[in-house]
């Protein structure tokens, strides 16, 4: 009798158990699923939501001031792009590429996302220049990349100048030649610190998010 007792006692001990180790096999399953449909929706699927210089950002989005503080930027009616010239907003090495159709590393946050202009690394102080004609939109501070110029030109086109010294040249309203000096290099892009003393350049056309290098025509 005293046998069978200790048998039933051992027995519901054993269901208990049991119970406790496939709930934690349902846990542990259910976390290695998510994760790897995580991974493999940042990596697949072109339309996920990753973190952009700015912030969260829809891949393949696009803002028509090139970040996402001003997207209601107002751009010029298209004329003729081809009379549109223009230069090197600063003389440096192009040490981050465009890269909005793809993931790319950021120093700074240590993560993979996308990155809507060039950085073209120069020392501070070095006068940043306007790259082509146009008018001034508007000068702000962001809280991802630092001092900022935002200038409209002609063919639907905008510029944008980042990581700016704190000390501008011009002032909302102006309008301004190609290669005139707005202001100086800075490092004030908190979001791209590692990498050191460099303007962030980023170019719209009609809201559109295009490569910098194709508006300035580098090979």
């Amino acid at each position: 009798m005293q046998n069978n007792k200790k048998f039933g006692s051992f027995a519901g001990k054993g269901y208990y158990i049991a119970l406790i180790l496939c709930a934690a096999a349902i846990g542990i399953t259910g976390y290695l699923y998510y994760r790897n449909l995580s991974e493999n929706t940042l990596s697949k699927d072109p339309d996920a939501t990753i973190q952009g210089d700015g912030g969260n950002v829809q891949a393949g989005a696009s803002d028509p001031a090139g970040n996402g503080n001003q997207s209601d930027v107002d751009v010029i009616s298209p004329t003729d792009p081809a009379k549109l010239t223009v230069c090197m907003p600063v003389n440096g090495e192009i040490i981050h590429e465009y890269a909005m159709d793809c993931l790319s590393y950021n120093e700074t946050t240590r993560d993979w996302r996308v990155h809507d202009g060039i950085d073209i690394a120069a020392e501070a102080g070095t006068q940043v220049r306007a790259a082509a004609d146009g008018t001034v939109y508007t000068t702000y501070s962001d809280d991802a990349l630092g001092t900022t110029v935002v200038i409209r030109h002609e063919g639907g086109y905008v510029t944008v100048y980042a990581s700016l010294s704190d000390h501008l040249l011009i002032q909302s309203g102006d309008t301004v030649k190609m290669g005139q000096a707005i202001g100086t290099v800075g490092n004030t892009a908190n979001v791209e610190t590692a990498i050191g003393d460099h303007l962030h350049f980023c170019v719209t056309c009609n809201g559109e998010s295009m490569d910098p290098t194709e508006f300035l025509d580098l090979d």
